[in-house]
């Protein structure tokens, strides 16, 4: 089951994102609402609020006051973290039930709506961040006209929450709300046909998405670099301790001109690891399937490196996942070669003329991989030199 993380701040139109979602199909789990729920009338949580707060805090018809809360906890970092250690686990454990009864039901695409997304630091939790995204002004305007808010509590509000940067820093998708509402159904529809549709089914099948065979070679992309860390953050989520690093490499993490593919190595403590249940398991379930017959490439000297191989399922951004032991020549040339690109621009310059010559060539993307190995042979004990000069050793924090 694909599962959808939607966030934005107050007033940006989450909530028509949220319903339209609903109606092409997709559960949406709102994580508002199971914080109301947990604390009705009758439910654990409530009980354990009167006992911490006392009677003050509840309506004569015995339901929770929450302005009187409020009041409470406003600028008492105790009792909020009292408060909070009382409705926080109802709360996970409620959505915990949710997407599981999603899932059993054989739901494809379920949605956590998920106000504090960034403050909470979820993202990896999600195959996709979706973030809806409208200007300061714009959520103040809608804060004040359609909700009655007074303005200086809307900015206060806005404020208060994660910054228009923090969400956009997470998002795999931005969803600009800056003008209509009818425009912006038309962005989620397109959306849903054309990415989260394709990765559902993908993801259900363990399908990966293979790029595609001609050559395509593009300038530095900014995005390159924010793509890979969301992935990183997927992975560490679903491998926990099961990788020691996880490192963005290969050409698009110097970054310099690429072929608009996403490499990423994990380093893991023995390969036994990734032939295991729950690494293959997990990989599975992140949406990258491990692509068999792919378990070692040529090293610079003939030799072979063992590696085992994954490729993403998302339709719109290409993942190759090497996984290769730590420590081993594989994985530290990876971290190596990409390190003495970034640092040496000359480097840069000749790597930059020997793919346009390649390219020039008419190769396919199979073939341009192994016409490349004959320049790596020629520079490879230039980069050891300055491995040496420099005293360079892998950061085995990752990236």
């Amino acid at each position: 089951m694909l599962r959808i993380g939607l966030t934005g701040g107050i007033g940006s139109g989450k909530s028509t994102v949220s319903r339209r979602l609903t109606e092409l199909g997709a559960v949406v789990i709102d994580a508002d609402l199971i914080a109301r729920e947990v604390v009705e009338p009758g439910e654990p949580a409530l009980e354990q609020i009167r006992e911490r707060f006392g009677d003050g805090v509840f309506t004569s018809d015995g339901a929770l006051d929450r302005p009187a809360l409020g009041r409470v906890v406003f600028g008492d970092p105790q009792a909020l973290a009292d408060l909070e250690g009382i409705t926080h686990p109802a709360i996970w454990g409620r959505t915990a039930q949710r997407l599981r009864a999603a899932e059993q039901a054989g739901t494809a695409v379920a949605v956590h709506d998920m106000p504090l997304l960034v403050e909470k630091q979820m993202a990896g939790e999600y195959h996709l961040v979706l973030v809806v995204d409208t200007d300061e002004e714009e959520r103040v305007r809608r804060l004040v006209e359609l909700r009655g808010m007074p303005q200086d509590e809307a900015r206060s509000r806005i404020a208060a929450q994660a910054t228009d940067e923090q969400r956009r820093a997470v998002a795999d998708v931005l969803l600009d709300n800056n003008g209509s509402p009818d425009d912006l159904v038309v962005a989620v529809d397109r959306l849903w046909q054309e990415r989260l549709t394709p990765f559902a089914d993908n993801l259900a099948t363990s399908s990966p998405v293979r790029a595609p065979q001609e050559l395509t070679l593009l300038d530095p992309d900014p995005a390159w670099a924010g793509r890979a860390a969301r992935e990183i953050a997927r992975l560490r989520h679903r491998l926990g301790d099961l990788a020691v690093t996880v490192d963005h490499i290969g050409s698009t993490a110097v970054p310099m001109y690429a072929k608009p593919i996403i490499d990423l190595q994990v380093g893991v403590a023995d390969l036994a690891v990734a032939d295991s249940a729950a690494f293959t398991r997990a990989m599975d379930q992140g949406g990258w399937p491990r692509i068999e017959g792919v378990d070692q490439d040529a090293s610079k000297d003939g030799q072979h490196w063992p590696k085992r191989y994954h490729l993403g399922c998302d339709p719109a951004v290409p993942i190759h996942l090497h996984v290769r032991e730590v420590d081993s020549p594989g994985w530290r040339w990876a971290l190596l070669f990409r390190d003495w690109l970034r640092a040496d621009e000359s480097a840069r310059t000749g790597y930059r003329a020997e793919k346009h010559r390649l390219a020039a060539a008419g190769l396919r993307r199979a073939e341009y991989a192994d016409a490349k190995e004959p320049w790596f042979d020629a520079v490879s004990e230039r980069i050891e030199a300055w491995a040496r000069e420099t005293g360079w050793s892998p950061d085995v924090e990752g990236a």
